[in-house]
């Protein structure tokens, strides 16, 4: 199995880690690893990469995504989902409430301050806030700038709002439902999530889980994200050395560097002129 990105329409059930072991075990290598985690009640796009694409991952995990999701207004719950305990009595979703939903949503709209769900994989002294949450503890997280580029409604039924929503990474959709419903005075908890994108990819494009597992090469990802530059056979062999080399691009932080055949070497940053390696790739090995 050769090195390259793996595009999974994750279903509802699995962790992403069931899902790296089994990409593990059907491409023979351990060196499988993901660009950002879905919940196991969440389904949608989870990208994996295999062998050297792992380390194209971490420009992966800062990209922007989309998410589809169903809120369900009128009652609170410790994890905001629908797993979680509810908090309190229910609340009943007036007509006057429903009528304050476009300005609760623009509110949530923008670059605002969350505070992620407790049950939430962000680190407290070490150990993650869920692991915390389960084992009794109280877990108090500071708040962190997201931008939620659209929230958007797409349909209204009684209690529930199906929803679409584009943001930055970090953001949880699960306290953006959280906080419409505290916003409204009924309380609110996410019933149903899907990750649709994550920057230029579209589940759209992955392959349901049962099927054969179908690589993109790194190149591909790569000049997906950033410019190209297209080497000779000499300034190949100079890169992979480490070496500094004059190039007619603009400065640009990071860009695909390709040898000869359209194979990516590795990324490079461009400044005044010259490039300046980032990361290489090691060649494919030769498979008998």
């Amino acid at each position: 199995m050769t090195a390259g990105l793996l595009l999974v329409d994750k279903p509802i059930g699995p962790t992403s880690h069931d899902l790296v072991q089994r990409t593990r075990r059907l491409a023979g290598t351990r060196r499988v690893g993901h660009a950002g985690t879905l919940d196991p009640a969440a389904s949608g796009l989870l990208l994996l990469g295999v062998d050297g694409a792992t380390r194209l991952l971490t420009h992966l995990v800062g990209l922007d995504k989309t998410y589809t999701a169903t809120i369900r207004l009128g009652s609170a719950t410790t994890t905001d989902d629908a797993e979680g305990a509810p908090i309190g009595a229910p609340a009943v979703v007036t007509d006057e409430v429903r009528g304050r939903i476009p300005a609760a949503v623009a509110a949530l709209t923008g670059e605002i301050d969350q505070v992620p769900s407790s049950v939430s994989a962000v680190h407290v002294d070490g150990r993650r806030a869920h692991e915390l949450v389960r084992a009794g503890e109280s877990v108090d997280l500071p708040s962190r700038r997201v931008v939620i580029r659209r929230f958007e409604v797409l349909e209204q039924r009684d209690e529930e709002l199906d929803v679409v929503v584009d943001c930055s990474s970090g953001t949880y959709i699960r306290a953006l439902a959280r906080d419409l419903g505290a916003a409204l005075g009924v309380g609110g908890h996410l019933t149903a999530l899907r990750r649709t994108r994550v920057g230029p990819f579209d589940v759209a494009d992955a392959a349901p889980l049962e099927a054969p597992l179908a690589l993109r090469a790194p190149a591909e990802i790569a000049t997906t994200l950033f410019p190209a530059l297209r080497l000779d056979e000499a300034g190949t062999v100079a890169l992979r050395q480490g070496k500094r080399l004059p190039v007619d691009l603009p400065d640009a932080p990071v860009v695909a560097a390709l040898d000869p055949e359209g194979a990516l070497i590795g990324l490079v940053e461009v400044v005044g002129g010259r490039t300046r390696v980032l990361m290489n790739l090691p060649p494919e090995p030769v498979r008998a």
